[in-house]
């Protein structure tokens, strides 16, 4: 520009020319090597552009032109770069060696030579190598990188911990459960490589719609050309068609979508599953693990003997601490918090599906089910049924000395955001939910009493399951299937999206899921649909509003209204405005609050 200010314009056109061959160069590599993939991409029209600027002795075309392309790939790189920051982050801090205690000595080992029961140091500030149990103490860890968790979670001795998320109080002692390879993060990791890898649908449809809309674009050139016998009106067409609108704002617009949804410890599987999560109707959710936290609780005891209910409780769950049973564990545990003293059972026997029989504290014991009860010949009187026997998952009897004592009732109650995941989904514009699961129809009708559920359907095994899916969709064009362990699995797999909790469920649920939930719990699925259903709605509105404004410059240039330059600048104005609108999913309006820390109390 300074050379054409001064009256040397040779100079100023060999300086435009040089700049453009250097972009054009590395476009035509890119171009025959697509070429030589099969892959016909709109690339072309700026090839075509560039190399008609410069046969036909425009080189500030050209340069503005290659200008335009290389700006909107680094501004696309940066769009990229920026949305997925939090998917990246994820890959970037996988530790790479721990501190396993070794005869009294702490050796730095790498991940793959760690193995279940290994003692781990895991110092302030480190992140998880392995899921495992806190060995002894208090661990603080902040998961906010995985769940959206704005607060530590404070986990006692004991307690299952998982890979990936960061210690954020003193140091602490971790015991391995599984080997690194398996553990919750290294399978975060190979999914979130998978989605980055994976080209979204809509990717492919910009592409199909790339090639209608290079036809036209070489028809309306060569027709302008025709008509006029002008060279410049055609190459004014080629330059105003660009590839920006479909080749860059889709992917940016998407991964954006994937990133911010990352952020609220949702793991969408590439763009494509992004997609189909924006346009889900259908829900078919488990039941055990899902919409309930798949243990059993007591929540009802119905005492027959002049005990009162705690020493009844105390008994029977001393007696229980000999069985391995879950609704015998449950027993114990509900003892234990409500700071029960235990004794210590003597002759136990145990009955594999009926129950326990032992001595506590000199008194004969019988815990277990009415079989049980008639093998040691004790009559529990039909007037001494339970009382919520429709709702309860099941039921235990208690006998002491040979005299019905209790009656216990478990049940694996609703979650306590359940119930309002539900209402959310609803909100969301979902329009039928029904709950699959394999417990009896009574307990799945009594749970979703007064919830926001078209249809049950009970008794199902896994195969029953998926006919279920399958069968869901009649009601609706895309079906969403939501679980978290491994009978859910094949399911997951049949819906057209599966969603998996993948916190602390079944690593098959979370493989055969295109979704998953690094919290345990539903409640940031609403607000990944919300996010799924904005960044694809940018997506549409980047591609129809950067074409249309094109074909109306194409038509402009096509009637002489514009030349070369100006129709180079006209385009890359519309090229950035395309692409800052699709970095709009990266932010936007509040989606919901993120979920809340447990074991940590709210500052004052």
């Amino acid at each position: 520009m300074a050379a054409q200010a001064v009256g040397r314009a040779d100079i100023a056109a060999a300086a435009w020319t040089v700049a453009t061959l250097a972009v054009l160069g590395a476009l035509l590599i890119q171009v025959v090597t697509s070429l030589a993939k099969g892959d016909v991409g709109l690339d072309l029209v700026a090839l075509l552009s560039m190399g008609g600027a410069l046969a036909l002795s425009q080189p500030l075309a050209g340069a503005v032109i290659a200008l335009m392309y290389a700006g909107g790939q680094s501004l696309e790189a940066y769009a990229s770069g920026r949305a997925g920051r939090a998917m990246t982050a994820l890959i970037a801090r996988q530790p790479r060696t721990a501190l396993r205690e070794e005869d009294g000595a702490l050796t730095e080992v790498p991940l793959a030579a760690l193995v279940p029961g290994d003692r781990i140091l895991v110092r302030v500030g480190d992140v998880l190598p392995v899921d495992g149990r806190v060995a002894s103490g208090r661990a603080v860890l902040d998961r906010s990188s995985l769940t959206g968790e704005a607060l530590p979670v404070s986990f006692g001795a004991n307690e299952l911990v998982l890979s990936g998320t960061v210690n954020a109080g003193e140091p602490f002692t971790l015991v391995a459960e599984r080997p690194a390879a398996e553990s919750t993060y290294a399978g975060i990791v190979r999914l979130v490589e998978a989605a980055r890898s994976q080209k979204a649908p809509m990717a492919r449809l910009a592409d199909r719609y790339g090639l209608a809309f290079l036809s036209l674009t070489l028809l309306l050139a060569g027709g302008a050309w025709l008509a006029t016998g002008d060279p410049l009106r055609a190459l004014s067409v080629l330059v105003v068609a660009t590839p920006c609108p479909l080749i860059l704002a889709v992917p940016v617009a998407l991964v954006s979508g994937l990133s911010r949804a990352a952020g609220i410890g949702v793991l969408i599987k590439g763009g494509g599953a992004l997609e189909l999560l924006a346009r889900i109707r259908v829900v078919v959710v488990d039941k055990t693990g899902t919409l309930t936290h798949g243990t059993a609780r007591l929540v009802s005891v119905q005492t027959l003997a002049a005990l009162d209910e705690a020493e009844i409780l105390r008994l029977a769950a001393s007696l229980d601490q000999a069985s391995g049973h879950p609704v015998a564990r449950a027993l114990v545990e509900e003892a234990r918090r409500r700071g029960m003293p235990l004794a210590q059972p003597t002759m136990v026997t145990e009955s594999p599906g009926d129950g326990v029989t032992g001595v506590v504290e000199g008194r004969h014991l019988l815990v277990g089910g009415p079989r049980l009860m008639r093998m040691n010949d004790v009559r529990f009187l039909p007037a001494d049924g339970p009382r919520h026997a429709a709702a309860a998952a099941a039921t235990v009897l208690v006998a002491i000395d040979g005299t019905p004592a209790a009656i216990l009732e478990f049940a694996d109650p609703l979650r306590a955001d359940g119930g309002n995941a539900l209402a959310e989904l609803r909100a969301c514009g979902i329009e039928r939910v029904v709950l699959a699961t394999g417990d009896r129809r009574a307990v799945a009708e009594a749970l979703v009493n007064g919830l926001s559920v078209d249809a049950v359907a009970a008794d199902l095994d896994p195969a029953a399951k998926t006919d279920t899916v399958m069968a869901e969709r009649r009601n609706g064009p895309v079906v969403m299937m939501v679980g978290d362990g491994v009978n859910d699995a094949p399911a997951l797999a049949a819906a057209d999206l599966g969603v998996a909790l993948g916190a602390r469920g079944a690593a098959a649920a979370a493989e055969a899921a295109d979704v998953v939930l690094l919290v345990d719990s539903l409640a940031p699925l609403p607000r990944a649909i919300r996010i799924a259903r904005r960044a694809r709605a940018i997506a549409l509105q980047s591609v129809w509003v950067g074409l249309g404004l094109s074909l109306a410059g194409m038509v402009a240039a096509a009637l002489g209204y514009l030349s070369p330059l100006q129709g180079a600048l006209l385009q890359e104005a519309i090229d950035v405005a395309v692409i800052l609108n699709a970095m709009r999913a990266l932010g936007g309006p509040q989606v919901g609050r993120k979920p809340e820390a447990r074991g940590v109390p709210r500052p004052s």
